[in-house]
């Protein structure tokens, strides 16, 4: 039976990092929805003209529209055998709908929640900066750049995004955390949430990770 492997984590535990190296490993097409919505919405189809319209007038994409996409994206032949979604599902109505997709494809949803603790996003978030000329990524708590502001590849100057303000971090990692624990407490119930600590390094995080998804420890929920 084919996986789909739901990807889950707050903005700043490497998920997406993890994403792509499982991706190499399985050989899934890593799925992301805001680089669906992006190429949806170039596409002159009435779905599309639909998402720009949505774009524009600044409103969020509906379930259902999320829904037809991840349709329309996993009955490509690349996703036959299994594939890797990050940012799908979000809400528990697109939690069912997944839940529909892989009975009609014969595939064992996983649930991988990579976890770091509040205080240790509040340091990979507010800490980070990046070159503004070749976009090398630093942060001042644990990988700073040999000078002060300043890139080491190219001596341009470094720069903190706008959200990236502790002020900022802070909200954005509350409302995350509110918004995802009814999806959470879904996938716990139903016994198929795998939990990793995000605080180790990479190549740990990535070991575990093939672990726990190759061995029936999957279809339990555990803290490893």
């Amino acid at each position: 039976m084919g996986k789909i492997i739901v990807m889950v984590g707050a903005p700043g535990a490497g998920k997406g990092t993890q994403s792509r190296l499982l991706a190499e490993h399985f050989g899934y097409p890593q799925i992301s929805t805001g680089g669906i919505l992006r190429d949806m919405a170039l596409a002159d189809t009435p779905l599309g003209r639909e998402i720009r319209g949505l774009q524009a007038s600044g409103l969020l994409v509906s379930d259902d529209v999320l829904g037809e996409l991840i349709l329309v994206r996993t009955s490509q032949p690349d996703c036959e055998h299994g594939y890797i979604l990050d940012g799908f599902p979000r809400t528990l109505k697109q939690a069912q709908l997944l839940e529909s997709l892989a009975r009609q494809e014969d595939k064992e949803v996983v649930l991988v929640r990579v976890v770091v603790s509040h205080e240790a996003l509040l340091q990979r978030l507010a800490g980070r900066r990046t070159c503004t000329q070749c976009g090398e990524i630093y942060n001042v708590y644990s990988r700073p750049p040999e000078q002060a502001d300043k890139c080491d590849l190219d001596g341009a100057p470094l720069a903190q995004r706008t959200d990236d303000n502790p002020e900022a971090v802070n909200t954005r990692l509350t409302a995350y955390e509110e918004s995802t624990a009814p999806l959470i407490d879904y996938y716990s119930n139903s016994g198929r949430l795998v939990q990793i600590d995000g605080e180790r390094p990479v190549d740990e995080v990535y070991d575990r990770l093939i672990s726990v998804i190759d061995s029936s420890e999957s279809r339990g929920v555990r803290r490893n």
